[in-house]
């Protein structure tokens, strides 16, 4: 009896949670579209409260959206579609040279302004395997009509805070024996690699030397370079070139066949190399002499 008391009082009893109604600060706004509509219009609003706003919109003309039709404006007279752009013939290469040299000018030809291939310069190397233990590619030989000349060789030193670096530095004048001449200069830590650096560097550095039908200097010139002096003179044909060191070199490699020459202060070859393209650049022809007085040539010589 007790037991059936006890369940029938809990069975009275009924537990009852408070719902909390969560509101937020900003109002909500809920649209709900009756059909597709093509035009809408407010149907009507109601607001359960100050937070939330209803809107209904209702189609107001169903029967213009059913039996609608596309029906495009015709093409006019003589017009012809854009063809897709994988139609077609390919362009050739001549075409597409000659559109890009319409939009960026004309392309680079490779020819430098004394008619030899610049990209020499660069000294390219071949891109082969390195070889069985990490060999070294070897480098093409430059061909461009400049001839090669080594002037002078020495092992230099740098005393660093480990010790010394051995080097060797290399001199190399280069020319084609038709007035053109340079003089270069490089470290390496072989001496290949030495002479093949200064002879890039000679190459971009060239001197171009005025001379006569009789190969020789045009008047007498005197440059110097640091400590080293070198003196330049005409000479008649079939003297040849009388000079010593890298007066000599020099001359020799710009096609001077007649020509005197001598080493005034320092020995040093580097200095007396730099020092005689300094007096050849000195040298003018009559003709541009001439041309900056306005008169003739043949005045020259009154």
């Amino acid at each position: 009896m007790a037991t059936t008391s006890a369940l029938s009082s809990l069975s009275s009893l009924s537990l009852h949670t408070p719902t909390s109604r969560i509101t937020s600060s900003r109002p909500t706004i809920s649209f709900s579209f009756l059909k597709r509509p093509t035009t809408l219009t407010p149907l009507k609003a109601t607001s359960s409260s100050d937070q939330s706003e209803t809107i209904f919109f209702e189609d107001q003309n169903p029967e213009i959206t059913a039996n609608a039709v596309f029906d495009p404006p015709s093409p006019p007279e003589g017009f012809v579609p854009a063809p897709y752009f994988d139609e077609g013939a390919d362009e050739t290469e001549a075409e597409i040279a000659t559109a890009y040299e319409e939009l960026y000018g004309p392309a680079y030809s490779g020819e430098s302004m004394l008619g030899k291939d610049v990209n020499v310069m660069d000294s390219k190397m071949k891109k082969g395997g390195g070889g069985i233990g990490g060999q070294k590619p070897k480098k093409e030989k430059i061909r461009d009509g400049f001839e090669e000349r080594v002037v002078q060789v020495r092992r230099v030193t740098k005393v660093v805070k480990g010790g010394k670096q051995l080097k060797f530095r290399a001199i190399v004048v280069v020319g084609d024996k038709q007035g053109n001449v340079g003089v270069g200069c490089a470290k390496a830590k072989e001496v290949v690699a030495a002479v093949q650096k200064s002879a890039i560097d000679a190459r971009r550095n060239i001197v171009q030397v005025p001379m006569t039908k009789y190969l020789t200097f045009p008047h007498r010139s005197e440059g110097d370079y640091g400590a080293a002096k070198v003196m330049l003179r005409p000479a008649s044909p079939g003297t040849g070139v009388i000079a010593g060191g890298a007066v000599r070199i020099v001359l020799e490699m710009a096609g001077v066949e007649n020509a005197l020459g001598k080493q005034l202060g320092s020995n040093n070859a580097l200095n007396n190399a730099r020092a005689t393209l300094a007096a050849v650049q000195q040298m003018r022809q009559f003709k541009d002499v001439a041309l900056e007085r306005g008169i003739p040539m043949e005045e020259l010589w009154k």
